[in-house]
């Protein structure tokens, strides 16, 4: 298979597994994704986007929309299901662009950065600052599930229930314009946030 050099722009990336293209080798040293994989002690991988990823994908966006956390949580819960909620619409565009799914399990795991680093060197444009930091706090997302007297106190970073919210519903809005999916019937953006319509 021949190698292909690869830019951070999603259209790009798109573009070079068109039709008839069964995957692509993404070489070390030639794009973002490289230097991620490099930083994580990985080599090439190969990406093959597929209808069985696709649909995959857009499963894992639409469960992260259900996982979304809600107002009035308890504060664990809360950063629990904001974890499992990036790492799902992370796991949607990763999915989208031909990571495998047990490649990501391997090598991704709960570590809700790990997954923004690939998803953003392959193209999902999001850049903010306030997600960067909440997905650190996140990682690994399990941290938030294990009872109290059984673990340290977990930092939260200062973040408050709203900013969260807000940073995940900006988190899946890009998702979703990246990867096409559309949204579960009945479900609809409210002041800012997922919220089931009646």
């Amino acid at each position: 298979m021949d190698k292909a050099v690869w830019s951070a722009s999603r259209r790009s990336w798109l573009g070079l597994m068109g039709a008839g293209s069964l995957g692509a080798v993404v070489p070390s040293g030639n794009c973002a994704l490289a230097g991620v994989l490099k930083s994580d002690g990985h080599g090439d991988i190969v990406l093959q986007r597929s209808r069985e990823g696709r649909a995959l994908s857009r499963a894992r966006y639409h469960r992260a929309l259900f996982f979304m956390p809600y107002p009035g949580m308890d504060h664990d819960p809360f950063f629990y299901h904001a974890g499992i909620a990036a790492q799902l619409g992370l796991s949607a565009h990763l999915l989208d662009v031909g990571f495998a799914d047990a490649w990501c399990a391997r090598h991704v795991g709960l570590r809700v950065a790990s997954a923004l680093a690939y998803a953003r060197a392959t193209g999902l444009d999001v850049q903010s600052g306030a997600l960067e930091r909440l997905a650190v706090v996140l990682s690994p997302y399990s941290q938030w599930n294990t009872p109290q007297d059984n673990r340290r106190r977990v930092d939260d970073g200062g973040f408050s229930q709203v900013e969260v919210r807000s940073v995940l519903t900006d988190l899946l809005e890009a998702v979703r314009e990246a990867t096409g999916h559309g949204r579960p019937r009945g479900w609809m953006i409210r002041s800012g946030s997922w919220a089931a319509s009646s």
